[in-house]
């Protein structure tokens, strides 16, 4: 989950070096933090938040599949 967060967002952005994904995991859940540069948090979250909710959805199937929950928290 945290390398398709992470090339979703690299692949988005202008400066890719300033993205950083960090993954928290406990038994039941997956927390990830997107952090980027502050230039580039509207591309990331997208009109509407339409792009942020992709990646959220995503995410939401790939942590069933594996039986746990997730969020993803852009910073």
């Amino acid at each position: 989950m945290k390398e398709l967060i992470e090339y979703i967002a690299r692949s988005l952005v202008d400066d890719p070096t300033e993205v950083s994904v960090t993954l928290r995991e406990t038994e039941r859940e997956s927390r990830i933090e997107l952090s980027v540069a502050a230039e580039d948090m509207g591309r990331v979250i997208g009109r509407q938040g339409r792009v942020a909710n992709a990646m959220r959805t995503l995410m939401r199937v790939i942590s069933s599949r594996q039986g746990v929950r997730s969020s993803l928290d852009i910073v």
